[in-house]
């Protein structure tokens, strides 16, 4: 059966799980918008629970599942793209216990603090993703890694990473238990370039937010480290520091 009503209740059910943050939490469901982002959601085996399509605009097979059939219009009112790409999933949340990640000899990660903009924690995760990075932890973060807009501006890289919240306390725990070399990123005179630092180790680098950088927490527990500027300005969008340091990191284990 087609919808063609804003009236119907699986568009008002969808509606809400875009809209409302507590009513999708609560749901232990998100929603994925996007050809390419739903098939890396299946590709890392998310549970798909249901799709909303819209088959003037989606041109491939329809996916495995409960699918939904949707006028244009209807389409257009619950897709935060208008009519692009025509695919709309529901999926099932995963949790991830910091506890269950067991790091590798030579892991880089990377800690950000505080992180509160949806579209830099997406933009932080691609980075992470495409420069080989082996886990993102939010320490003492205030976002919803399953937020339409993290999803949307990490282009689906969310589901192929080991991403983790935890407070400060427990990740500086899990890095000293796993013997981790902390690299923090607060200016001061004992801050070294980014490019003197090893990281063919067994390394974490820490970013803070960017209008009060890491918290009093941090201070001493770590080595500090700074990317160079050349110019007048003295610091970066934190997702664009983030890519420059992920950047650094793969650069030196590849030789």
């Amino acid at each position: 059966m087609l919808i063609e009503s804003f009236q119907n209740e699986k568009v008002k059910y969808i509606t809400k799980l875009l809209t409302d943050n507590r009513f999708r939490k609560k749901s232990d469901v998100f929603v994925v918008e996007g050809q390419q982002e739903n098939e890396r959601a299946q590709k890392y085996h998310f549970e798909a629970v249901e799709f909303f399509i819209c088959e003037n605009i989606f041109q491939k097979e329809l996916p495995k599942g409960k699918v939904h059939l949707v006028n244009d219009k209807v389409y257009e009112k619950i897709a935060y793209r208008g009519s692009s790409e025509g695919i709309i999933g529901v999926y099932k949340t995963k949790e991830s216990d910091l506890a269950s990640f067991n790091p590798k000899e030579n892991s880089t990660i990377i800690i950000v603090e505080g992180v509160e903009k949806p579209g830099n924690l997406g933009a932080i995760l691609r980075s992470c993703e495409a420069f080989g990075v082996d886990a993102l932890i939010v320490s003492d973060g205030k976002t919803d890694f399953y937020n339409p807009n993290v999803i949307r501006s990490s282009v689906g890289c969310l589901f192929g990473m080991q991403v983790f919240q935890a407070e400060n306390p427990e990740t500086l725990a899990f890095l000293q238990k796993n013997k981790f070399n902390i690299y923090t990123t607060i200016m001061d005179e004992t801050a070294e370039d980014l490019y003197r630092r090893d990281f063919t180790q067994k390394s974490a680098v820490l970013f803070g937010t960017e209008h009060s950088g890491l918290s009093e927490f941090w201070i001493g527990k770590g080595k500090n480290t700074l990317i160079p500027m050349a110019g007048s300005i003295d610091s970066l969008n934190l997702s664009n520091a983030v890519a420059i340091t992920c950047y650094e990191t793969l650069k030196q284990k590849k030789g």
